[in-house]
């Protein structure tokens, strides 16, 4: 095993963690927020058992994941935009939470833990469908066009799955405000593909091609 990489991962894992510990807890008041504790446990332990599995098979991935740094200035801007989202989403339902504004039923933070942990299988298969996935707008030494599977079907099947966790969210956490807060991710998003397509048509050969194949980005039949 390589102890600067487990270092190194364990210590982002554990600065995430005390990050939206911090910012569910302290708006709602209390540690007896159970539908923080909810999505504490269903976002961190997967994420927590698939750092094991990287580092033991695909530590380069890891390490790959773990160094990313985002160098076009768009993308900068979308994942500036995208912290403060997370920071106004969590805060809220934190504050929805202690004043009791909407008030959500048990079963629809259960049922959202639920399409939030499909979601997180759909991200663990499109990380093995295309191994130069990335976290930066880039293109890798040697990538090729993935263009099987659920790249078959859309175009950026990572965002599919990300949309589904990030909406999913709040309705564990039990606020509908917050959701409302999260719905700027579709803008968001919107932004991060176009630039995105502008680098992969430019710098990746076939990609112009497959975007004909393929004529649907994010949801099938629907964007």
């Amino acid at each position: 095993m390589n102890t600067k990489l487990f270092i190194q991962a364990i210590v982002k894992f554990l600065s995430g963690l005390l990050l939206v510990g911090l910012l569910l807890f302290l708006p709602a008041g209390t540690l007896a927020y159970w539908q923080a504790w909810l999505l504490i446990g269903i976002l961190f332990l997967p994420m927590f058992i698939a750092g094991l599995i990287m580092m033991k098979k695909s530590p380069d991935l890891l390490r790959k994941r773990l160094d990313a740094r985002e160098e076009q200035m768009e993308q900068k801007a979308v994942i500036a935009l995208s912290g403060l989202m997370f920071l106004a989403a969590f805060v809220v339902a934190g504050l929805n939470f202690r004043f009791g504004w909407i008030v959500l039923p048990a079963w629809a933070s259960y049922a959202a833990a639920v399409v939030f942990l499909l979601a997180y299988a759909l991200y663990a298969e499109v990380l093995r469908e295309n191994v130069w996935l990335s976290r930066t707008v880039e293109v890798q030494e040697n990538q090729k066009v993935v263009d099987t599977g659920l790249y078959g079907m859309v175009r950026h099947p990572m965002y599919m799955s990300t949309l589904l966790l990030f909406l999913s969210m709040p309705l564990v956490l039990g606020s509908v405000i917050s959701l409302c807060v999260m719905l700027a991710y579709i803008p968001i998003i919107a932004k991060r593909i176009r630039n995105e397509e502008q680098v992969l048509e430019h710098g990746l050969e076939g990609y112009a091609e497959y975007k004909k194949r393929v004529k649907y980005k994010v949801i099938p039949f629907v964007w």
